[in-house]
């Protein structure tokens, strides 16, 4: 499973996979970038994704392509709050300068962390703090509505179906252990997609098969890993859609501080982790070419087997799009569902997404010296790079 339908790629892959990383409010910039990837006529094939990025995975792997788009749009209108009369609803439109605008964002985003999000969570009633002890609560909020709105957008008949790979990240609360639950391999239900984003203690842990689980972004907020370890030999395309940039300005003040920590916390170092796949595979492919030199008999014998076993033949090109955040947006910027941010993300993704398929390249193979190939045209200057570690 993974491998693209004959005469619906335009890429000279046999796997796409789009990787999402989490962000909360930020994940509209993954739709603006799966509409662009739509209308180039690339169908991702393995979808994987933490938190936000599971949801948006779970709403584009459980629908038919021609309503991908139309359902990533009526979930994020959604919990956008339109017409509800949400901060920052009603300057939409008009132009602000960067001072007036961190102000507005921040009256949207005390609205959701006060009253929640539509469709996705709603405080829980009475407050916890407002009980002696906490009372039996574990978060400050219920995700009930949350699971309404995955049960009418998602088809999980289809995504069980296979016709898409789909993975997401949870963490054992109890273990502590990362989890990916995949259809490769796992009976995909409304709660994994939860679990992948119950950051506590905001949301409650969720129950899978009488285990607690956790956001897998308190482990690692960026799937890559998980897709890179998966050795399917596939030729494979990694569209990697991040929502928290490990690059950024030094702080100027306490706000700017907090807002700095969450980048580099969520980041998760998603350019480590591909320079290490880089080392690893430039092994494998070393391997596998000394094993084709050996005589006959040396090759059968169980030393060699073993050796072929770490082999892999697959050619990779890994391409990052990474949200820039705006000047004016703080450490809340996860939690401001505004209608006019959210269009803001929405078209952002999609730029970014048109700037980098332009460059032609990223959807043909590399060449075996330079396997994986990596691609990040939204940094300056505008060329791949692969050598920075962050």
């Amino acid at each position: 499973m993974g491998a693209a339908p004959a005469g619906l790629n335009p890429t000279e892959f046999d796997c796409v996979a789009l990787v999402l990383q989490g962000g909360g409010a930020l994940g509209a910039y993954q739709a603006g970038v799966y509409e662009r990837l739509l209308e180039e006529g690339i169908e991702p094939t393995w979808l994987a994704g933490i938190s936000i990025g599971a949801i948006n995975s779970a709403i584009i792997a459980g629908n038919a392509r021609e309503d991908r788009v139309a359902r990533l749009r009526e979930f994020w209108e959604l919990v956008s709050g339109s017409g509800t009369g949400a901060p920052g609803d009603y300057w939409t439109g008009l132009p602000l300068v960067d001072t007036a605008r961190a102000w507005v964002n921040g009256l949207a985003a005390g609205r959701a962390i006060a009253g929640g999000a539509p469709g996705f969570f709603e405080p829980r009633v009475p407050p916890p703090y407002l009980v002696w002890n906490g009372g039996d609560a574990t978060s400050y909020y219920d995700t009930a509505p949350l699971r309404a709105t995955l049960e009418r957008l998602v088809d999980f008949d289809r995504i069980n179906a296979r016709q898409t790979r789909l993975s997401v990240g949870a963490v054992n609360v109890r273990t502590g252990n990362f989890a990916y639950f995949d259809n490769a391999t796992h009976h995909l239900r409304p709660e994994h997609i939860m679990a992948s984003g119950a950051l506590p203690p905001g949301f409650d842990a969720v129950e899978i098969d009488g285990e607690q689980y956790w956001d897998g972004g308190m482990v690692s907020n960026t799937p890559l890993e998980w897709v890179l370890s998966c050795r399917s030999g596939l030729d494979t395309l990694v569209l990697q859609v991040d929502l928290w940039s490990a690059h950024g300005e030094l702080p100027r003040d306490l706000a700017s501080v907090a807002t700095r920590m969450k980048e580099i916390q969520y980041s998760s170092r998603t350019r480590a982790a591909t320079d290490a796949f880089r080392r690893v595979k430039k092994l494998r492919t070393a391997l596998a070419e000394l094993l084709a030199m050996m005589p006959g008999e040396l090759a059968a014998s169980p030393q060699a087997r073993l050796l072929a076993e770490a082999a892999e033949p697959g050619l990779y090109n890994i391409v990052e799009l990474v949200y820039r955040s705006a000047t004016y947006e703080s450490q809340y910027k996860d939690v401001e569902f505004s209608r006019r941010t959210m269009e803001e993300h929405w078209s952002a993704g999609y730029a970014d997404a048109d700037t980098t398929l332009a460059h032609k390249e990223i959807l043909r193979l590399p060449g075996i010296d330079n396997n994986p190939a990596l691609f990040d045209f939204l940094t300056k200057p505008a060329q791949p790079t692969s050598k920075e570690t962050s």
